[in-house]
């Protein structure tokens, strides 16, 4: 049982939004957003965060003010043989983390650029060891904060870096009101084109999205759920944490748009939107580097204190499941996380580490962020509401109780099939066309069936 506490309901809130608001908001929604038409992705984003985010965002709360402890240690308390399930979230979390850490490296390594004049690019810059440097960097960093505790670390960064986020994007969006191709903007932005929304990979983009950028499906509400005092309303305190993350993802479009537009740019390049197509831009307005700075320092700022909550949530499992500090069990893990992120971090170097022709970080970015959190955040429905009753989840949930136990889960499975059953297919064909041509893809194929044949027996034998 978790013994560490917010010092306030203030600091609690500051950190909660400081976990969700990250590269999800700012570079993730509007590189999503630019690439699935605009204002028709708003629909589902929004359905996405009303309907199955703050249901769960909301239990996941409660089941970690309820049972005052981790992922894990909360999974094998409702049966001791799910612990594994527990494990498997811990482990997406960390997984997440180490390519999060990678684009974190990236966002400073820019922030640093232009800072010093240089204004690098993309290529340029991926075509060096820099961004390896940069990764080890932030890693060392996250770690260093998250070894400080719960309030000496977290809650103090958060009521620095939260308010310095939002004065930023603010700053930034009346800056953008003053371009030219503004209206237009606007007009992409809130203008659905409702003949896309048949699309399944548009519902399943802005389901991923919304898990990916609200922190919810990962274990990061519900550890951060354990440090909440009694007193505070968590049902309000999900409401603001979501209206937050989702002004912060407007905000962000409406800073980023109208710039791409304005400077003849196009809005649908996807993830190398924030490091090929606005650099472009800042480079060729006035007072570029000013803005330039800022851009990358709130990206910055909102990226560390979205890796700080991932690494959070491995941190509190080893310390309540081991006799580990939690000094330890952070540079264990922190060292663990890097050796994973290595090889993202290479695959955008002079290495060019890939699978099958395509970068890992793309890989990981693409597969956890489009089924791993879903899925994991089923798993959560499932054990903490079907299978048992925690005390407070009904009370708290009130009447969005029903949601929770079946319109949630049942969206959740129905948009993440239909992604899949959508690329599985091309997918197949990728692994096997590798697996031929290539001796790295055949033993890559090898590892990843060998690894699934001996995670499925482990289980086998410890749900019996």
């Amino acid at each position: 049982m978790s013994s560490d506490r917010w010092s306030s309901r203030l600091g609690f809130l500051l950190a909660t939004t400081g976990a969700a608001v990250g590269l999800g908001n700012i570079w993730r929604f509007s590189a999503v957003v630019g690439a699935n038409g605009g204002g028709a992705y708003l629909v589902p984003y929004l359905l996405a965060a009303f309907l199955c985010a703050v249901p769960l965002l909301i239990l996941e709360l409660t089941v970690g003010r309820s049972l005052r402890t981790d992922v894990v240690s909360a999974f094998s308390s409702v049966r001791p043989e799910y612990a594994a399930l527990g494990w498997l979230v811990t482990g997406s979390v960390l997984l997440i983390l180490s390519y999060y850490l990678v684009l974190t490296g990236w966002v400073l390594g820019f922030l640093v650029s232009w800072l010093g004049g240089a204004q690098t690019t993309f290529s340029a810059f991926t075509g060096s060891w820099h961004p390896v440097g940069y990764f080890v960097v932030v890693t060392v960093l996250t770690g260093g904060i998250t070894s400080l505790g719960v309030r000496d670390g977290i809650e103090r960064m958060a009521r620095v870096v939260m308010p310095t986020v939002f004065a930023i994007l603010v700053a930034l969006a009346l800056y953008a009101a003053t371009l030219v191709k503004w209206t237009r903007a606007i007009a992409f932005l809130f203008t659905p084109n409702f003949s896309v929304l048949g699309d399944p990979g548009l519902w399943s983009a802005a389901f991923g999205q919304v898990f990916f950028s609200l922190s919810v499906g990962q274990g990061i509400m519900l550890t951060y759920g354990s440090y909440v005092d009694e007193e505070t309303d968590l049902l309000r305190s999900s409401l603001l944490v979501t209206v937050a993350d989702i002004f912060a993802a407007l905000l962000a479009g409406l800073v980023i748009f109208p710039i791409v537009f304005s400077f003849g740019l196009q809005p649908t390049l996807g993830t190398e939107l924030a490091f090929t197509t606005l650099p472009t831009a800042f480079a060729a307005m006035p007072f570029g580097r000013v803005v330039a700075v800022a851009f990358f320092g709130l990206l910055f700022f909102a990226a560390l204190s979205s890796a700080v909550s991932l690494l959070e949530v491995g941190v509190a499992a080893v310390t309540n499941t081991t006799r580990f500090s939690r000094s330890r069990a952070t540079w264990y893990l922190t060292a663990g996380v890097f050796a994973l992120g290595l090889l993202s971090a290479l695959s955008y170097s002079p290495v060019r580490f890939a699978v099958a022709g395509r970068p890992v970080l793309d890989l990981v970015d693409e597969s956890v962020g489009t089924y791993a959190l879903p899925i994991s955040a089923v798993i959560i429905t499932f054990i903490f509401v079907w299978t048992t009753e925690i005390d407070g989840v009904r009370a708290e949930l009130g009447r969005l109780y029903p949601l929770v136990r079946y319109v949630t889960p049942a969206l959740l499975i129905t948009v993440t099939l239909a992604k899949a059953l959508g690329i599985a297919r091309p997918a197949w064909r990728l692994l096997v066309d590798a697996t031929r041509t290539s001796p790295f893809g055949f033993a890559v194929a090898t590892a990843a069936f060998v690894t699934l044949g001996i995670g499925g027996w482990y289980l086998r034998g410890r749900l019996r």
